[in-house]
């Protein structure tokens, strides 16, 4: 039987961004459909979340945040900024999408699984104490890991695969010696930040790693700075639960990014996570959905990223994973990392 469940609810897709918005409903219907047919779900159990409260949101995000958020709701939608919608029954899916994360921490730490997928919408990496952003209201992986530390855990790895960087997980834990945070990302692009030399201040110096890969980077150099640098340093930081930004945007289908993984590069990864929460945190591996709006490359790679983590295989069409545009950059971004995280370890 597998250790891993899915924490997944039909009031995810009630978050409604408008007309031909790249974050939609669909991702999520498609993703599941998928999953359906790849027969991966015989295996694994679909649980519905809870809702987080008002005071597990503002673990992270100030109270007046999270009222104008749910005023906003309440009154029939608006948006944030330009791109990030807030419709009627949107803070009900966000607390939700939190909800999803704060079970998954309670579920691996009483042992009740080792793994979990969070299939989950509005998205969160981009967002701000104070400030909802790139289609994320609340910051769904940084409320969880302050909740998991609050619960007594001492050290939380956050890795972030979005092709977007994760700004608003970076700035929450950016002084935090617990929080080991990690993201492989396409630079320059939205939302500017996340540049090598990143890497934490004060009591975080050294926790902040950052690999702004240039547009046309591939699977080669993503596994490169894992298994050369990020694989290394989390060992020694050895965290006692590993939680991944999931976004799917840096698939070579998807038009709103540049960059050039497959289906399989999501299994790679996985893959490489998993061991490392074996090897450190006794297997207690959470993922929660960001970006993705290839419909077709997100379901695939969906797949694979599940699959790898019940440990099953599930075959793929997708072509071997193309070379990097520019890898003479991508070493480099990968060289001046390392080397960075050497002098501020």
């Amino acid at each position: 039987m597998s250790r891993t469940v899915i924490f997944y609810d039909d009031v995810y897709k009630e978050h409604k961004t408008g007309y031909a918005h790249p974050e939609r409903p669909e991702r999520l219907s498609v993703s599941l459909d998928a999953l359906k047919s790849s027969g991966v779900l015989g295996s694994i159990p679909i649980l519905a979340p809870r809702s987080a409260t008002t005071s597990e949101l503002a673990l992270v995000h100030k109270e007046d945040y999270i009222e104008r958020v749910r005023r906003m709701s309440r009154d029939g939608g608006g948006h944030l900024d330009m791109d990030t919608a807030v419709s009627n029954r949107s803070f009900e899916a966000a607390e939700k999408a939190v909800g999803a994360l704060l079970d998954s921490v309670d579920g691996v730490l009483a042992d009740e699984f080792d793994a979990a997928f969070c299939m989950v919408r509005p998205p969160g990496h981009h967002a701000l104490p104070s400030k909802g952003m790139g289609f994320c209201l609340f910051n769904n992986i940084a409320i969880a890991t302050r909740y998991a530390i609050k619960k007594g855990l001492s050290r939380v790895m956050i890795f972030d695969w979005d092709a977007h960087h994760g700004n608003g997980t970076q700035e929450i834990f950016y002084d935090d010696g617990s929080v080991l945070y990690v993201s492989i990302h396409q630079y320059p692009f939205y939302p500017g930040t996340g540049w090598v030399d990143e890497v934490g201040t004060g009591g975080g110096l050294g926790t902040t790693l950052n690999f702004p890969f240039p547009l046309g980077t591939g699977e080669e150099h993503y596994m490169e700075a894992i298994e050369q640098v990020v694989l290394p340093s989390a060992s020694r930081f050895a965290p006692e639960l590993v939680m991944i930004s999931a976004g799917y945007d840096s698939h070579k289908d998807d038009l709103l990014c540049s960059m050039k993984l497959v289906d399989t590069s999501y299994r790679r990864m996985t893959e490489a996570l998993k061991g490392l929460a074996s090897e450190c945190s006794g297997g207690k591996l959470i993922l929660t959905l960001e970006g993705g709006y290839d419909l077709n490359a997100m379901a695939h790679s969906v797949v694979q990223t599940v699959s790898a983590l019940a440990g099953v295989e599930v075959q793929t069409g997708d072509p071997e994973a193309p070379e990097s545009s520019y890898p003479d950059r991508a070493t480099q971004i990968i060289e001046e990392a390392e080397c960075l995280l050497k002098n501020n370890l």
